[in-house]
C-alpha cells in the first residue's frame, strides 16, 4: 500500500514535454523489462513520474508496454494538479491519472517506475534519497528507470534501478546526429552529470567512448549504425557492457553503473 502522504513529495518541473520524446527509453524498457512485467501473475502497473505539462508521454508509454504485455497499465503521476486536471480527458482502458510526486501515490507496490527529466532540477545530494524513496515502492522484480535526454529525445542517457539499488546506465542516441559519444554527456543523469571531470569513472568511460568511436572511423564508410557497434565491441574489452550487438543496432550502449559510480558514492545499494 502506497505511504500515506498528506501532500506530494517534490517540487515541480518546468513541465516542458514532446510527443515521442522518450521513445528510446521506453523501447528499452518494453524490449529489456518485457520478460520481467510478463512475470507479474497480476496486471503490472508502470507510473509516468512528472509527466509534465501534457501527457503524451504517459500515453506513449503505455502503447509501448503492451507490445510487451497486454495487461500493462500506467498510471501517469503529477505534482502539479492543473497538469492533472488537463491530463484526466485523455483517461481510457488501462491509463489513469493522478496527484502527487516522489510518494508516488497508487495502491500497493509497482512493476516500473520511468523518472525521465525529473531530476535535473535537484541538488545532486537528494539523488539518493529520491532513489531510495522510488526503489522502496517497487515490487518484488520491479524496475525504476531515472534519466535524461534532450527535447526531441535524440540523446539520452538513463540508470536502471531494482529494489536493491543501481545496476546499469544506457547511453542511447540517434546516431545519424552525433559526432562523438561524449556529445552525450550533457544528458548524463543527475548522479553523474557533475563527475564528468578527471579522476571520475564517467569521464574516463566517456573518454575511451571517444577513443573507440575514432578507432572505429573507417567503418564510417558502412554507416553510424555499423561505426557504433564497432566502437561498442572495442569498448567492451576494457568496460562491462551488459549487451549486445542486438541493442547496439539500436544506438544504444548499457554499462554497469558499478563501474561509473561516482567516486565516493555514499551508498552500495538502497536497501
Amino acid at each position: 500500500m502506497a505511504p500515506r502522504i498528506t501532500r506530494p513529495v517534490g517540487t515541480p518541473t518546468r513541465g516542458t514535454t514532446n510527443p515521442n520524446r522518450l521513445r528510446r527509453m521506453d523501447r528499452w524498457i518494453a524490449a529489456v523489462h518485457g520478460t520481467g512485467l510478463r512475470r507479474s501473475s497480476a496486471a503490472p502497473v508502470a507510473v509516468d513520474l512528472g509527466y509534465g505539462a501534457a501527457p503524451w508521454t504517459a500515453v506513449e508509454l503505455l502503447a509501448r508496454l503492451r507490445t510487451a504485455d497486454p495487461r500493462a497499465l500506467v498510471v501517469g503521476v503529477e505534482i502539479d494538479p492543473e497538469r492533472v486536471a488537463a491530463a484526466l480527458p485523455y483517461e481510457r482502458e488501462g491509463l489513469t491519472f493522478a496527484h502527487g510526486g516522489f510518494e508516488v501515490p497508487v495502491e500497493g507496490r509497482v512493476a516500473l517506475i520511468r523518472a525521465a527529466n525529473v531530476l535535473r532540477q535537484y541538488d545532486e545530494d537528494h539523488v539518493v534519497e529520491v532513489w531510495a524513496r522510488l526503489c522502496g515502492r517497487l515490487a518484488p522484480g520491479g524496475l525504476l528507470v531515472e534519466g535524461t535526454c534532450d527535447e526531441i529525445g535524440r540523446r539520452h542517457v538513463w540508470v536502471a534501478l531494482g529494489p536493491e539499488g543501481p545496476r546499469t546506465v544506457t547511453f542511447a542516441t540517434r546516431l545519424g546526429s552525433l559526432e562523438r559519444p561524449s556529445d552525450l554527456a550533457e544528458r548524463l543523469p543527475k548522479a553523474l552529470i557533475h563527475r564528468n571531470v578527471p579522476g571520475e569513472p564517467v569521464h574516463a568511460f566517456l573518454r575511451d567512448f571517444d577513443r573507440a568511436w575514432a578507432g572505429a572511423a573507417p567503418y564510417a564508410s558502412l554507416g553510424a549504425r555499423q561505426r557504433w557497434i564497432a566502437t561498442a565491441s572495442a569498448l567492451a574489452a576494457d568496460w562491462p557492457l551488459v549487451d549486445d550487438r542486438r541493442r547496439w543496432r539500436q544506438g544504444e550502449l548499457t554499462v554497469r553503473w558499478d563501474a561509473l559510480a561516482p567516486r565516493g558514492w555514499p551508498v552500495s545499494d538502497l536497501s
